[in-house]
């Protein structure tokens, strides 16, 4: 009888190549990534290197490979040169016959700080993957190593990928995928270890200002904790918060075992401000769920060389921001105050831009590649954020469901369903799917609520899905109503400088254009800080003389003042709310 013969994975004869990537960083001060990719057992008479045109959960094509400079390759390590030659703007092809080891060697260029690019200086060094690393087509889901080798010895590497043992900075993403949703902070920021719900978690801060990292870490904690406890656990075994302190930056990306995060150095002592951090934070957490795992069909697989399109951002972000602005509240950040503000901050900025009445929140997220990241002087009059509408939009499904219901459903709902329907698999939704979802909570006909809201103009009727929580809002008229212009105008060098023009207004109806220089206003001169209390001395229906520079043209314009317009909006409880109603309201808000 002849003993059977186990064979181990490790045995069998490899058939696909290795990749393997080292970065370096020699000369911080310059912004240039050094990377060398080591590609073996390669079988094939042409190697193809492609780098992204995007990242995942920032919908614009950045165009990553104008960074990319000194590309060279080699045939292994034997300094032969091998023919190579770019085919398309993020595409180079190389020569490979009669060989079966490679080594590439390119820098990046890396000076943007924004928690999507790439960023290298004497301080420390940020990537993400999409921004650096080229992926080889038909062998994405082929394990990739990436060895750091910072400029000193007491920089430090932080990501969430493992480190491979017994090795020094070598860590490996199990695909391209996982190495695009790994972002990797190196130098000698500061790192600070807490627990929640018996999983380590990480912030890391690099960066000097006001943020006190204890207060944080609490605030934090609790966020974790009210979000974990909305989709019921944590889908990681450990996540990192990545925070850069910067002069003026704002933004987040969410990954799905950390997330990165970009905020003013000084913003953290304010308490508005602060809040504001809070709810930075409660979105990118968010987004572990609702878009790195619930996320549209058109995301299910990324395509990395070109748009990906999807009719549902209004659902990925926009729900998102809602929660944003929820989930500190319940968290005991902020109290119902300060929550019924913030909602009537994004209630004011949505109900005055004008593009509202242009362009459906369904067009805006399948837009998102030309319109929302690529904004010019006529943005306002043309569309509407996605994010915004569709945060308001999520708050009058949450109301509609929780009035129908007396608070027993709500959005929450909706979550947990899309969560044990689409996100625990990652089985990408379609926009119909969705709908179904919101329908079978709600238990009633959303058809038209779907048409008018997402795939129209129409306004979002606050006041009707207000009233059952005993709310309303009002538009706030200011104590001296000015008569309606329209333009907004800013000081530039000592020069004014007309920003915004709003469609249809007096100013744009006069001939008014952005760009054009403000000099006077009836023979007088006037700057944009004084424009507000120059137009006290009018009423509705006059006519003024504004003298401006267009095309360097000297011209004057009669313009006929219209009837004020609101220019703040509030969230307000009704005078003798019904015990009904306070206990919707009670039931939404505490």
């Amino acid at each position: 009888m002849t003993e059977a013969i186990i064979v181990r994975p490790s045995d069998v004869p490899r058939t696909t190549p290795t990749i393997h990537y080292q970065v370096a960083m020699p000369n911080p001060q310059l912004h240039l990534f050094e990377v060398m990719l080591h590609v073996q057992n390669w079988s094939k008479s042409v190697l193809d290197l492609k780098l992204p045109v995007w990242t995942p959960g920032s919908y614009l094509v950045r165009e990553y490979s104008k960074q990319v400079q000194d590309f060279r390759v080699e045939e292994g390590n034997e300094q032969q040169s091998l023919a190579w030659c770019k085919i398309r703007k993020n595409h180079w092809q190389i020569n490979t016959e009669n060989t079966s080891k490679i080594t590439v060697h390119y820098r990046v260029f890396a000076n943007e700080l924004s928690v999507r690019t790439n960023h290298l200086d004497a301080t420390h060094g940020y990537f993400n993957g999409a921004a650096l690393f080229f992926f080889i087509p038909g062998f994405e889901q082929e394990p990739i190593q990436v060895t750091i080798v910072p400029p000193k010895s007491d920089w430090q590497v932080t990501t969430t990928l493992p480190r491979i043992p017994e090795t020094t900075n070598t860590f490996e993403a199990e695909d391209f995928d996982t190495l695009v949703d790994s972002p990797f902070e190196m130098g000698c920021h500061q790192l600070y270890d807490f627990e929640v719900l018996g999983k380590p978690h990480q912030l890391a801060i690099w960066g000097e200002g006001n943020a006190v990292p204890e207060r944080i870490i609490e605030d934090t904690k609790k966020i974790i904790e009210v979000e974990a406890e909305l989709y019921g656990g944590l889908p990681y075994d450990r996540y990192l918060f990545l925070l850069h302190l910067s002069s003026s930056g704002f933004g987040g990306l969410e990954h799905k075992n950390s997330c990165s995060l970009n905020y003013p150095r000084f913003g953290f002592r304010a308490k508005d401000k602060y809040n504001r951090f809070m709810q930075l934070v409660a979105h990118e957490f968010f987004h572990l769920w609702n878009v790195k795992r619930i996320r549209p069909k058109a995301l299910e697989k990324f395509n990395y060389n070109q748009e990906n399109y999807t009719t549902s951002l209004w659902f990925c972000e926009g729900t998102t921001s809602y929660y944003d602005l929820v989930i500190p509240l319940r968290a005991k950040i902020y109290e119902k105050k300060a929550f019924l503000e913030n909602l009537s901050k994004e209630i004011t900025r949505l109900q005055t831009i004008p593009g509202r009445l242009v362009q459906p929140l369904s067009e805006s997220s399948f837009d998102a590649w030309i319109k929302l990241y690529r904004r010019d002087s006529n943005s306002d009059n043309s569309q509407i954020s996605y994010y915004l509408k569709g945060e308001l939009v999520s708050l009058l499904l949450d109301l509609l469901i929780r009035a129908r219901h007396q608070n027993k459903r709500s959005l929450d709902d909706v979550m947990r369903l899309m969560w044990q329907q689409f996100g625990t698999e990652e089985i990408g939704f379609t926009p119909e799917q969705l709908q179904e979802v919101i329908t079978s909570v709600a238990d009633t006909d959303l058809s038209d609520f779907f048409h008018r809201y997402l795939d129209s103009t129409d306004e979002l009727p606050f006041n009707e899905y207000l009233e059952p929580f005993g709310l309303k809002l009002i538009g706030v008229e200011e104590e001296e109503r000015l008569p309606y212009l329209g333009m907004t105008v800013k000081t530039e060098n000592g020069q004014e400088f007309i920003k915004f023009v709003e469609a249809n207004s007096p100013a744009g109806m006069a001939g008014v254009d952005a760009g054009d220089q403000l000099l006077a206003m009836d023979g007088w001169r006037v700057s944009g800080e004084q424009l507000s209390d120059r137009l006290k001395e009018y009423h509705p229906g006059d006519t003024i003389q504004l003298t401006i520079f267009h095309h360097d043209e000297l011209l004057t314009l009669s313009v006929t003042l219209g009837t004020p317009q609101p220019t703040r909006y509030q969230v307000v409880q009704v005078e003798n709310p019904t015990d009904i109603q306070k206990q919707n309201l009670a039931g939404w808000l505490s």
